[in-house]
């Protein structure tokens, strides 16, 4: 057995009969609705319970984030843009125009975290703007989480639904 066989008997490379692909898939969205602007879901908590030197911490990590996000969207911003445009596009034409079933995958992972993406920087302009802090820094931070989640539940309901159609119509062996 040749090392080429034993790799693609160990990764599969139909994505959606592939148990890692949903792993990756549960994982991506866990961590993403776990960090807030970069900021980790228990850090809010603990400023919400404890306040003082803990709120103090929050908000210096989220200022911290905020300048970071702030940064890359001025330096190379449009730049990005275009390479994921052009990139998801192109995707997306491989995996649903001819028929390529891991760049479907890849776009149904891909094509959600840049709405959330779009999402932490409108938060972040919010928050800079408004110059939140204290109870309503956590409200918007908690806001953002709900939004991120409500992308990620309809991202995982739509994943499963085209991944259980992909494995219904091609079945468990290929075409």
């Amino acid at each position: 057995m040749d090392w080429y066989s034993v790799v693609f008997e160990l990764i599969d490379m139909r994505s959606f009969s592939n148990l890692w692909y949903w792993i990756a898939l549960a994982v991506l969205w866990s961590t993403t609705s776990h960090w807030v602007l970069g900021v980790p879901w228990d850090m809010i908590q603990r400023a919400a319970r404890h306040g003082g030197e803990a709120q103090a911490d929050l908000e210096d990590i989220v200022r911290v984030n905020c300048n970071r996000l702030f940064y890359i969207a001025g330096v190379s911003g449009l730049w990005l843009l275009g390479l994921v445009s052009g990139l998801l596009t192109s995707l997306a034409m491989l995996g649903f125009w001819y028929g390529i079933e891991f760049a479907q995958a890849v776009v149904l992972l891909a094509g959600p975290m840049t709405v959330v993406g779009a999402l932490s920087l409108r938060s972040a302009r919010i928050i800079r703007e408004s110059a939140l802090h204290g109870e309503a820094l956590r409200r918007r931070l908690a806001r953002h989480r709900i939004q991120t989640q409500v992308i990620g539940m309809i991202s995982i309901f739509v994943t499963a639904l085209w991944g259980m159609y992909q494995n219904m119509a091609i079945g468990p062996f290929g075409a």
